[in-house]
């Protein structure tokens, strides 16, 4: 799915973030890895939670939003079984949103250092 269309893509984006914030995601970055060779998509955001029952929360709010506004399912999912890592696959964007210590031991960010880096404020 990588590579689709881009004003889609910005959509998508603004409803994930718009998702996490409503349910105070911690720490909410993007990677763009966009420009990174076999890349499995565009774009990962990455936020974490306090609780399982938050880091639940949080995927729950950006299916919804997505649903509400574009109508749209997840082409995968999975961990809300446990709630430590929840992976959300809607093709150009998937979404990670970890239990904090989870979050920490994976340090996707570092392993994906070579991607384009960017904070998005975080929910007060």
């Amino acid at each position: 799915m990588k590579g689709t269309d881009n004003s889609h893509t910005d959509d998508l984006m603004e409803l994930v973030i718009e998702g996490l914030s409503r349910k105070k995601g911690k720490r909410i970055v993007t990677l763009d890895l966009s420009k990174i060779e076999n890349a499995i998509c565009d774009y990962f955001v990455i936020a974490h939670g306090d609780s399982t029952t938050q880091t639940e929360a949080l995927g729950a709010s950006v299916e919804d939003i997505i649903k509400e506004n574009i109508k749209t399912n997840p082409y995968h999912k999975e961990g809300f079984e446990n709630a430590q890592w929840i992976l959300l696959d809607y093709g150009d964007i998937i979404v990670h949103i970890f239990l904090d210590s989870y979050r920490t031991l994976y340090n996707l960010e570092d392993l994906w250092a070579d991607a384009e880096y960017k904070l998005i404020e975080e929910a007060v």
